[in-house]
């Protein structure tokens, strides 16, 4: 296991990313982790945003150079004077063969076309195993082959079935294997290997859970926690990344868990962490102001997982809660933070 540290001499790191024009919000975002989402469909120039404030979601499409085009606020479905609840997170699940847009929040989980211009299922929270002490909602949403799973308080994980396309959904199983709730789930597609990881889920006890998706998913590695909550969660090519509330980032091996890397990479929680599939870039962003970008990759003679640290961005006097790659090769990145009414871009130099 290698430790390293995020600080060290300029020459370590090398200025890749410079600011792009913002694109406005009609509110700042809520202060929860991962609070950002973003789509680029290979067949549009148009990208796509989404942010969570406090009891809605905003939906915002803008054009490559920034200037944002449409706007749509959604909100969780209630009765007829009752207030909405809070909205926990908004995610676009890329599938084989559609795209869905899903909010989840304290009362229930929507699905939405990819545009949220209309609402194709609804699933309403269970309390029947919940005590009068706990507060349900649903966090951590993932897309795996025709499945969307969705993280809960009770630190199940949801597994819903996905026609081609209409609203046949079906709840199709419930994955037991954590003990708190659900903070993140991370796929990646297996690409019909038999028996490799291909999603990774999180607690707030820290614990991981490596799982291979199926028609029953299997449950492979459990890592065990340290204390801390782990935020946010990432999987690329056998490795899991893991950003911890004490500003830690770890790298484990999916198949044994065994830790590899272990990263002093911010002085405060972890807010969102993403990958570039690509080309095995990491983005780390933090309670700090600080994002970091990190290349990954595995030493052909031994194995190991390394990681090297290539580009730092501080946010001034801003407590960040999103962050995410707008294309796969990891040229562009968006930022939102709590009290800024605005996304923040940044593209490679």
């Amino acid at each position: 296991m290698v430790a390293a540290d995020s600080e060290g001499p300029e020459d370590r790191s090398f200025r890749m990313y410079r600011r792009e024009r913002s694109i406005p919000l009609r509110g700042s975002a809520a202060a929860l982790s991962n609070n950002l989402s973003v789509l680029q469909l290979p067949a549009s120039d148009l990208m796509h945003f989404g942010v969570v404030h406090g009891p809605s979601a905003q939906i915002l499409s803008s054009a490559p150079g920034g200037m944002p085009l449409a706007q749509r606020q959604l909100q969780v479905k209630v009765g007829v004077g009752v207030s909405p609840p809070l909205i926990t997170q908004v995610h676009w699940c890329v599938l084989p063969f559609r795209v869905l847009l899903v909010l989840t929040s304290h009362r229930r989980i929507q699905m939405y076309e990819s545009d949220g211009s209309l609402m194709v299922y609804w699933h309403a929270l269970d309390s029947g195993d919940a005590s009068s002490a706990q507060t349900l909602f649903a966090r951590g949403i993932a897309a795996s082959v025709h499945f969307i799973c969705v993280g809960t308080w009770s630190g199940r994980i949801l597994v819903f079935d996905i026609p081609a396309k209409g609203t046949n959904i079906v709840l199709n199983e419930e994955l037991a294997g954590h003990q708190t709730p659900i903070t993140d789930i991370a796929t990646e597609r297996a690409q019909g290997q038999d028996g490799v990881a291909d999603m990774v889920t999180a607690d707030d006890s820290g614990v991981l859970c490596v799982w291979r998706s199926g028609t029953v998913f299997t449950l492979l590695t459990r890592i065990p926690g340290f204390g801390v909550p782990c935020p946010s969660v990432q999987l690329w090519q056998g490795m899991v990344a893991a950003g911890y509330g004490n500003g830690q980032v770890r790298l484990y091996d999916a198949t044994t868990g065994a830790l590899h890397v272990q990263i002093s990479a911010h002085a405060r929680t972890i807010c969102a962490l993403d990958l570039a599939p690509e080309v095995g870039k990491l983005l780390s962003a933090a309670e700090d102001t600080f994002v970091h970008i990190w290349k990954l990759s595995r030493n052909p003679e031994s194995g190991s997982i390394e990681v090297e640290h290539c580009h730092g961005e501080c946010v001034s006097d801003t407590q960040l809660c999103g962050a995410r790659f707008c294309d796969p090769s990891g040229c562009s990145f968006a930022v939102t933070g709590y009290d800024l009414a605005e996304i923040l871009r940044f593209s490679s130099v």
